[in-house]
């Protein structure tokens, strides 16, 4: 039975990763912002879990990721995974934005991946457990007008990779997810806020390959994997969850 602290549990990647631990009888700490959201879901999953404890705080404050972390362990007696998917998303270019803006971008989306990884890795080498962490394909590469997301998505997968080197003599695995869009409450709120949503969902779907944007639970089925003794052997990997959008090269050739 694996003991599992999940970060941004309130709604999206985040609520469908905790369904996916609770369906698998998991004891889980459920951490996010939104006080009111992680009430909703922890009622929800209450009978499915083995057990479920929640901290409402930010990812982004040290004395928050501590009481995740030290109600993990009181309650639990320590973690066997950590599934930090808590994010938010911002525009601008280096001129539009505001060191503000920078700040919190990379205070939640990089610094709070820090924050949890560091609190958690105790507990984490002794269970000689498992991280994965919500990066983005804009972590490989960037649309236009996302610089602060786009770097503190790319500084996640750096920071995978050097924890999954520095811990690997302990047995703790490190891994990260990369998806494409997903049908979150993150996304919508952003479309939904453009002149004409239906133009802008049609034009995310055709970014895929596979035609459509990915929804959480998909993103959420390759947590558990990477969480889950089937990838024992896979550390510092970083697995694109995107429908195939990084694979496909923009234009096409003259046929022949």
């Amino acid at each position: 039975m694996q003991r599992v602290l999940v970060t941004g549990a309130a709604k999206g990647i985040g609520r469908a990763v905790a369904e996916a631990f609770a369906a698998e009888g998991a004891k889980l700490v459920l951490m996010d912002v939104d006080a009111a959201g992680l009430d909703a879901v922890a009622t929800a999953l209450r009978g499915k879990a083995a057990a479920i404890e929640t901290c409402v705080g930010s990812v982004a404050s040290l004395a928050d990721c501590s009481r995740a972390a030290d109600l993990a362990q009181q309650s639990f007696g320590g973690l066997d995974v950590l599934s930090h998917n808590a994010g938010i998303q911002t525009y601008g270019t280096v001129e539009t934005t505001d060191e503000a803006l920078w700040d919190r971008t990379l205070g939640v989306n990089l610094k709070g991946a820090f924050l949890i990884s560091k609190v958690s890795m105790a507990m984490l080498r002794a269970s000689r457990g498992s991280v994965v962490h919500i990066s983005s394909v804009q972590g490989v590469a960037s649309q236009a007008g996302v610089t602060a997301y786009s770097v503190s998505k790319h500084g996640l997968i750096g920071l995978v990779r050097s924890m999954a080197v520095d811990y690997a003599p302990y047995g703790v695995r490190v891994n990260g997810i990369a998806p494409g869009s997903v049908d979150t409450p993150l996304l919508r709120n952003a479309v939904d806020a453009a002149p004409d949503p239906a133009a802008v969902y049609a034009e995310i779907d055709a970014m895929h390959p596979l035609g459509r944007m990915a929804q959480p639970s998909e993103v959420a089925s390759a947590v558990l994997f990477l969480a889950s003794e089937n990838a024992s052997f896979i550390t510092g990997e970083v697995l694109r969850v995107d429908g195939g959008m990084r694979a496909r090269l923009g234009g096409s050739p003259k046929k022949q």
